[in-house]
């Protein structure tokens, strides 16, 4: 068995000034940047969502923009042979995650748990699920 749930939406912005999209977006989401971009170190903004809430990450791209979904897990390699048993494609690996598609187009990310109420809060898989 192991355990799942949305983590959080990740805004990919195809820009150079990571800091006005991070800028559009806490303004828009009443959800202020932690902190300023410094692309030096990270292509993520984080706004500060409230608790209990899925995080928000503002990220800077070589692609088109667009919205996508990680989806937290305590067992990456089982949550994406799962998604791959209900027709997503794997994309690419990527540091400690694992792009998919799924059958419709979207992709998204299977991330390690990052929410302090993760287990509480995601849903148990049985392996023949």
């Amino acid at each position: 068995m192991h355990k799942s749930r949305l983590a959080g939406l990740i805004i990919d912005c195809d820009t150079d000034d990571l800091d006005a999209a991070a800028g559009f977006w806490a303004k828009a989401l009443g959800a202020p940047a932690q902190h300023a971009a410094d692309l030096s170190k990270s292509l993520y903004v984080a706004l500060n969502m409230p608790a209990g809430e899925p995080y928000i990450e503002i990220q800077k791209v070589d692609h088109s923009s667009r919205v996508h979904i990680d989806i937290e897990s305590d067992d990456i390699n089982a949550e994406v042979a799962r998604l791959e048993k209900l027709g997503a494609k794997r994309i690419t690996e990527i540091k400690k995650w694992v792009v998919l598609e799924a059958p419709t187009g979207q992709r998204f990310c299977v991330v390690p748990v990052v929410s302090a109420d993760f287990a509480a809060r995601a849903h148990t898989w049985n392996e023949d699920e």
